[in-house]
C-alpha cells in the first residue's frame, strides 16, 4: 500500500531549499518547476498548501524560501 505524505509548508521549503542548494534549481525560477521533483500523484497536495499560504506557482522559489540566514557573511 501506498502512503502519501503529508506537506506542509514547512516541508515544501525544506525540498526547495535543498533543491537550490544542490544546484537543481534557482530561487528566481517559478515555483511550478518543483513539480519535476514532486511525485505527481502528491503534486495536487503541495499545491494546495501552496495556495493556503497564499502563494502562486508563477511566485519565484526565492520568495517561497523568504530571507535566508548565510554562514560566510
Amino acid at each position: 500500500m501506498l502512503q502519501s505524505i503529508q506537506y506542509s509548508l514547512e516541508l515544501i521549503q525544506d525540498e526547495a531549499r535543498q533543491l537550490v542548494q544542490a544546484g537543481v534549481v534557482s530561487r528566481q525560477q517559478p515555483i511550478y518547476v518543483l513539480c519535476k521533483y514532486i511525485p505527481a500523484r502528491e503534486w495536487g497536495c503541495v499545491e494546495c498548501e501552496l495556495e493556503k499560504n497564499d502563494f502562486l506557482l508563477r511566485d519565484r522559489i526565492g520568495d517561497l524560501l523568504g530571507s535566508e540566514a548565510w554562514d560566510n557573511d
